[in-house]
Order: structure tokens, then C-alpha cells, then sequence
């Protein structure tokens, strides 16, 4: 009797521990886990709380360091450093923005605002005239702008959205080209 009462025991326990399941905090999920840091550092912006800002920025970028979602933390990262006066340390991340996602003219502006503060405007407008790639037309138009050429920037920048009518920035394109054209 007391090895059936033992055996039905055993064989209790047995089907209850077989649903058990290592909880999930333990897991590392490298893309949600990455966009929690994100908020995190942006927290800390709003905080005026800098380093911390820009070290939760880096731990997104290393928790997913070549995702489209990456190009967000870099940004983030550069605005950082610009917003505190080191756009030297924001140009590769506006750079690395860029390749991870050149789509949103945001990153674009960002990185030629980046050029101003580091004097490069003239370096870097010699360099994208040679350039072949449609995205670098319009760091090329912008950086016309930029040095108060606004009719050739308005020009190179209305060509690529002739050129390149179905790409999704080309809506904004049209717009910065609208809000130049009001300004002047």
C-alpha cells in the first residue's frame, strides 16, 4: 500500500515538474532588450543626465549593432554628443546612422550640421560631387545649402526627386526643399 501511495506521489510530481519553464528575465532578447536602453537613455536626456544618456545608447547599439532599429540609437547617440558640444565623437555615429538606414533625411541633416560645427563643409562638398550614390545628392544639395548656394542645393536636391521619385524619402526631400524655398 505504501509503494502505491509512494508511486502515485511520484508519479504526481513528475507531471507537474514537466510544464516547469526557466522564467524569461533570465533570457537575453538582444532587440527588445536594445530599444529598452534606448528609452532608457532618452529618460536620462530628458534628466539632463548626459553620461548615463550616452552609455544606455551604447549598450542598445551593442545589443544590436547592425539592425535597421540601430540606426535610431546612433542618431540618438550623435544628438548627444552634439547637443554637449562634441561633434567629433557624432559624426560616425550620424555616419553609421546612415548606413544602417539613409532613408530618413533626419540623419542626413543631422550629419550635415555635424559638418558645420566641425568646418569640413567645403572638404566633404568636393568629395560628394564625385559621389555616385543617389543618397549622397542630397548630403550634396543640403551642403549647398548649407555654404548659401541655395539655388544649386534646391537644383541638385530637385534632380534626385526626379530621379528617384518611389524611394521613401523622397517625400521629405520635397519638403526641406519647400522650407528652404519659404526661408529665402
Amino acid at each position: 500500500m505504501i509503494k502505491r501511495i509512494f508511486a502515485c506521489l511520484f508519479i504526481a510530481v513528475i507531471i507537474i515538474c514537466s510544464g516547469y519553464k526557466k522564467p524569461d528575465k533570465y533570457v537575453i532578447q538582444a532587440e527588445k532588450d536594445a530599444f529598452y536602453h534606448n528609452n532608457v537613455g532618452l529618460n536620462y536626456l530628458k534628466d539632463r543626465i548626459y553620461y548615463a544618456a550616452i552609455q544606455e545608447f551604447k549598450i542598445a547599439i551593442s545589443l544590436s549593432p547592425s539592425t535597421q532599429a540601430s540606426a535610431i540609437f546612433y542618431n540618438n547617440l550623435g544628438e548627444t554628443y552634439i547637443f554637449i558640444g562634441y561633434p567629433e565623437q557624432a559624426r560616425p555615429c550620424f555616419e553609421n546612422a546612415i548606413k544602417l538606414y539613409g532613408l530618413n533625411l533626419q540623419y542626413h541633416k543631422n550629419l550635415i550640421k555635424c559638418y558645420k560645427l566641425l568646418g569640413i563643409t567645403e572638404s566633404k562638398l568636393k568629395e560628394l560631387q564625385t559621389a555616385t550614390d543617389p543618397l549622397s545628392r542630397i548630403q550634396l544639395g543640403m551642403l549647398y545649402i548649407e555654404i548659401g548656394e541655395s539655388r544649386k542645393g534646391i537644383n541638385t536636391l530637385d534632380e534626385f526627386c526626379m530621379e528617384e521619385p518611389d524611394l521613401l524619402i523622397t517625400p521629405a526631400v520635397r519638403q526641406y526643399m519647400k522650407d528652404v524655398i519659404g526661408k529665402n
